[in-house]
């Protein structure tokens, strides 16, 4: 075997080789935005051709996607007992599947936040480094945002940004109406489950997105809440005169 002199051996790579091995690690950086993504597809109270409020959400689903490989790691599930409106209507159940002994045994939202947010944690994604994912704005923008508002209740930060997949699916097959179903059997899947049962939605939304993942295309934040602008600094206190006590002349 050919023995390699010091000088060989340590050779340090040609300029033009480690500038192009940065550009690659910057590269990779810059697609790696995030660790995870978690999909999401609220089911709420509902009525036919009629608006019901407050519209409270009654399935809470996730599905946790590797955001490098496109792998579904975990799922999570949970019912919500709506508050205003406990009987679900006709029209409600026949949609979603949602029977009403599910949601009399579910939680409150505030609980289902604390369980999902649980959920994460158990899974390893961490929440700085994840994005969520929806087919639509709705369920952030709408749907949690109006519920936490009108409940007075704080939700993860997380949430006030998320990807709506209808964007980069546009991005690679062009622009049209088309809902979350029609989006599948267009990039090519077979469509598993039932519709609008919130957890088949959020994985066939996870399915799409791994498979736009597949091709190349993007995928990044494409809607957000407006922030709440910093709170004004405190007012320095006012420095208090110190007097000095006088002594009186004596003569």
């Amino acid at each position: 075997m050919r023995r390699l002199s010091a000088a060989t051996a340590f050779r340090p790579a040609d300029p033009a080789g480690r500038g192009g091995l940065a550009s690659q690690q910057q590269k990779i950086l810059r697609v790696r935005e995030f660790d995870h993504f978690v999909v999401i597809d609220f089911e709420a109270t509902c009525e036919r051709d009629a608006r019901i409020y407050p519209q409270e959400i009654i399935e809470f689903p996730a599905v946790l996607v590797d955001a490098t490989t496109g792998a579904l790691l975990s799922s999570f599930r949970t019912y919500v007992k709506p508050r205003h409106h406990p009987r679900l209507t006709a029209f409600c159940t026949e949609l979603t599947g949602i029977q009403q002994d599910q949601v009399d045994g579910g939680v409150d939202l505030a609980t289902a936040l604390a369980m999902h947010d649980a959920w994460l944690s158990v899974a390893g994604a961490a929440k700085n480094r994840l994005a969520v994912v929806t087919w639509g704005d709705w369920d952030c923008k709408t749907m949690l945002e109006s519920e936490c508002n009108f409940k007075n209740l704080e939700k993860p930060r997380y949430f006030d940004q998320w990807v709506n997949l209808r964007i980069p699916f546009e991005a690679a097959f062009g622009a049209g109406r088309r809902n979350l179903q029609e989006a599948v059997r267009e990039a090519g899947l077979q469509w598993d489950g039932r519709l609008h049962c919130g957890l088949d939605d959020a994985r066939n939304t996870a399915r799409l997105l791994a498979e736009l993942m597949r091709r190349g295309v993007s995928i990044s934040i494409t809607g957000s809440l407006p922030q709440p602008p910093p709170p004004l600094p405190e007012p320095e206190p006012e420095l208090e005169l110190q007097f000095q006590p006088q002594c009186a002349y004596q003569r």
